[in-house]
């Protein structure tokens, strides 16, 4: 079992994760885990130079959000990190946020989809996070 800290925004109180996909770039996610699926924002992916869509298969998808209904695009991935876990050939969302009037700090947010067949414990007094590989 490994523990790892994670920080909160001060003014939104979201924890907020360092992630890494394909072992050279860096995004600052929003941990979400009312969120089925982690999904990445495209303006973020094309300024840190992820070479989206090229060089990933997309397809489209549907997901339900509080606003309703909308397409993403789904990319696979080599493999997603974070709290020293890596998740290898999955599947990502990515939507672009600022053409649908989101304006956010954040790169993206990472799902529950990521800790799939894991055992995760997050202790919001002491600010850490387990991660067991089930």
């Amino acid at each position: 079992m490994m523990t790892y800290n994670f920080k909160r925004d001060p003014k939104s109180r979201i924890i907020l994760v360092d992630v890494w996909v394909d072992k050279y770039y860096k995004f600052k996610m929003a941990l979400d885990t009312a969120a089925s699926s982690t999904t990445f924002d495209v303006n973020a992916m094309h300024l840190l130079g992820y070479p989206y869509p090229t060089g990933s298969k997309v397809s489209k998808g549907m997901v339900e959000t509080a606003s309703g209904f909308m397409e993403v695009d789904i990319i696979k991935t080599n493999a997603i990190s974070a709290f020293g876990h890596t998740v290898r050939n999955v599947d990502a969302q990515v939507y672009d946020f600022l053409a649908h009037g989101i304006i956010s700090d954040y790169d993206g947010v990472l799902g529950i989809d990521f800790f799939e067949n894991t055992k995760f414990t997050i202790d919001m007094k002491n600010q850490t996070i387990e991660v067991n590989p089930a």
